[in-house]
């Protein structure tokens, strides 16, 4: 999770319902395109994916508390650039639920707050995508460049909404600062590590190119 325990107090949360409502309209919006694109079947089978995956980012993979909250290596351009943007964004809000059903049940109160600090960000990065990324390229063609603008927004976008909530929840102190200083920092660091994933992954991909008629991974990739 991204929003430590009593960050922001109950009475101020309900702020992060409409957020995160604002978030899962755009999903909604996206998991209806993906669907005409490639059927139920494809958008659940992804989704199942992308949910395994940021489980294992947060449980497994390493992670550092720094500051205001905790540094995890959150793959998001990866999984947006594979499976597109309605699987990723509801699997890592199903992937934040089962962390926090299973092993972080403190961490539920900030739910919505969280779903809303990892999928804004992936909301933009799709807006950035089909910006930057001609058409006619597949995401497999992807250029070193365009991962890192992808990843920097994305990461970007993750340290200034857990910044807002610190903000939000705690004020403007010179503890909170140095505290969202030292997270964001720590946090942009990632920022060097994520478009080498994506370009290793995006490498692997073009190696099996048999992926695109299975429907696990997001047309795009491909075509």
């Amino acid at each position: 999770m991204h929003i430590e325990p009593e960050l922001v107090s109950p009475e101020k949360m309900l702020l992060a319902y409409g957020t995160a409502a604002a978030a899962g309209a755009m999903t909604v919006k996206f998991a209806v395109d993906a669907i005409a694109e490639r059927g139920v079947a494809s958008l659940a089978a992804r989704t199942v994916l992308v949910s395994a995956a940021v489980f294992t980012f947060f449980e497994i993979f390493p992670h550092f508390p720094v500051g205001i909250s905790e540094v995890h290596f959150i793959l998001g351009s990866t999984l947006l650039l594979v499976f597109g943007a309605a699987p990723a964004a509801i699997g890592l809000a199903i992937g934040l639920l089962l962390q926090g059903l299973f092993f972080a049940p403190f961490d539920l109160p900030q739910y919505f707050a969280n779903v809303t600090t990892l999928v804004a960000p992936l909301v933009a990065i799709k807006f950035l995508a089909d910006r930057i990324i001609a058409p006619n390229t597949p995401y497999v063609d992807l250029r070193y460049g365009q991962a890192l603008a992808l990843s920097a927004v994305y990461q970007g976008g993750v340290v200034v909404w857990v910044g807002f909530w610190a903000l939000y929840g705690q004020g403007f102190g010179a503890e909170n600062l140095t505290s969202i200083a030292s997270f964001g920092g720590a946090y942009m660091l990632v920022v060097l590590l994520e478009p080498l994933a994506d370009l290793a992954v995006l490498a692997g991909a073009k190696l099996v190119r048999g992926l695109a008629k299975t429907g696990l991974v997001t047309p795009r990739l491909y075509a």
